[in-house]
């Protein structure tokens, strides 16, 4: 049996078979799960988890480490710490990201970016240009939800789950930020590729490299303005899977200007609106930010590239979605639809809202 303990504390398991790690209503004066009251909001609205998946305290896991004990090697975990967060996107309770304009997006990019400014590390090359901040929740006086961390965490994970496809169990427009103690499997992967990348060819980088040939051929691009690119990746899984790429290096959010902010704003507004013009319908999608780790090498920092993934499920209508079983689980994915396809669909869905 596992130590009891693992049955209490969140943890990574570790597969030796691929060398990888498994991490085991919000209206504006509201009452939330575990009682507390939602203040009378405007905008976005930042609050701590009722349901946090990982947490700062929890009891202390040393598993006894015995030379020779294939225990010890294939029966491995490591405790996680962090801390979760919910950001609503709005206080209207029916408008998603495809009903936002770009300018009600803001906002959302601005409380993303003031979060990640406040639980960044001070020793981070990033650190001497990251502004001072003060989180929204501050004026509605949820001084417990901007309080720093006890301990640095390495790796902050914004996303949205969008519809009940995705998991998403609460109908009221948000995402989420989970902070953790590790760098998150998908993440290390990504990370690993880009520094090899910019070794191997003098200092150039992958994504910005990619994007310069994505927007020259044109055939998977969605989107497109000054400063970011939407396209259907070359190596897409997702029939409709798109990425939306920053065109110059830009580490982490940070990094963004004031013009680079409205820019991916419009660049979020145009690929959600186009999911549900798609189909005419509310596009379920997983989304997430990839960006430099809170704390980590100047290897790590530099060459870290700011981008977002969409996920959606969806595959020939609103009611036929793709699913990875077979073949995908077992082997490796294999698509329905090639992304050049996928992304002459999504530009032809551009336009006013449908339900407008």
């Amino acid at each position: 049996m596992p130590d009891q303990i693992l049955n209490d504390i969140s943890h990574r398991r570790y597969n030796p078979l691929r060398g990888s790690w498994i991490l085991c209503y919000l209206c504006p004066g509201n009452t939330r799960a575990q009682g507390e009251r939602n203040p009378v909001y405007e905008s976005t609205f930042v609050f701590v988890n009722d349901y946090s998946a990982v947490k700062e305290e929890q009891a202390e896991y040393k598993p006894e480490e015995n030379e020779g004990d294939l225990s010890s090697t294939l029966l491995r975990a490591t405790s996680v710490t962090g801390k979760c967060y919910v950001i609503t996107f709005s206080p209207f309770h029916n408008l998603t990201l495809a009903d936002l304009s770009p300018n009600d997006i803001v906002p959302i990019i601005q409380t993303w970016t003031g979060l990640y400014t406040a639980l960044l590390s001070p020793t981070s090359p990033l650190a001497a240009i990251a502004p001072a901040t003060l989180l929204p929740p501050q004026s509605h006086g949820s001084e417990a939800t901007i309080n720093r961390p006890q301990q640095q965490y390495r790796y902050m994970q914004i996303f949205e789950n969008k519809g009940a496809a995705m998991g998403c169990s609460n109908p009221h427009p948000h995402g989420q930020v989970w902070v953790t103690t590790g760098l998150p499997e998908e993440l290390e992967l990504e990370l690993e590729q880009l520094k090899k990348y910019r070794r191997e060819h003098g200092g150039a980088h992958l994504l910005v490299d990619y994007a310069r040939l994505e927007s020259e051929k044109k055939e998977r691009v969605v989107f497109e303005n000054a400063a970011f690119l939407a396209l259907c990746p070359w190596w897409a899984v997702w029939p409709f899977e798109v990425m939306i790429v920053s065109k110059e290096h830009k580490r982490a959010l940070v990094d963004l200007g004031g013009e680079d902010v409205k820019m991916l704003a419009e660049a979020i507004a145009e690929v959600t609106r186009r999911y549900d013009n798609l189909f005419e319908t509310h596009f379920p999608y997983s989304m997430g930010i990839h960006q430099a780790p809170l704390e980590g090498t100047d290897e790590e920092i530099e060459a870290s590239h700011f981008h977002l993934h969409f996920f959606p499920p969806l595959l020939r209508s609103a009611t036929v979605r793709k699913f990875l079983v077979g073949y995908e689980l077992m082997a490796e994915p294999q698509r329905d639809i090639t992304p050049e396809q996928a992304a002459a669909r999504l530009r032809d869905s551009g336009g006013d809202l449908y339900r407008n």
